[in-house]
């Protein structure tokens, strides 16, 4: 039996990653979910937040950031299906400052509750980004 299993992280545009794992953490719709070898067939909405891959043999874990979208695990597989995924060493703190400082100011001259609900979830994606840079740059 082996102490891996396949992991596939794909966004829209690409596949962020594709390999074996020891282990997976990241943010499901009520937690944080840990996914490990023969782990039970599972479904969910993931949040937006960090993915974190351990790669067998590799002193540092992989690290993605998804904005959201959906998880399917089965007993060898977990594919992580995001709406847009970026590799933690590609996020960009500035470009994640810069998106909740607008979105924040949105919220407070909104024009409508569309606007509104808009500004909110560019807010919780560009905080969450900005949590996953912080955990980064505490892992090293």
């Amino acid at each position: 039996m082996s102490n891996t299993i396949q992991v596939d992280v794909v966004s829209a545009e690409e596949q962020i990653y594709s390999g074996p794992a020891e282990f997976v953490t990241l943010p499901g719709e009520v937690g944080e979910l840990g996914i490990y070898p023969r782990h039970t067939p599972l479904i969910t909405r993931i949040k937006p937040g960090a993915v974190r891959i351990k790669v067998p043999g590799a002193a540092e874990e992989e690290f993605v950031f998804v904005a959201g979208g959906i998880l399917e695990v089965q007993p060898h597989g977990v594919t992580v299906m995001a709406d847009t995924a970026i590799r933690g060493k590609d996020l960009d703190e500035a470009k994640a400052n810069q998106v909740k400082k607008m979105a924040e100011e949105a919220m407070v001259n909104r024009e409508s509750d569309i606007d509104y609900a808009v500004a909110q979830t560019e807010l919780t994606i560009a905080l969450a980004q900005l949590a996953a840079i912080q955990r980064l740059r505490h892992k090293k």
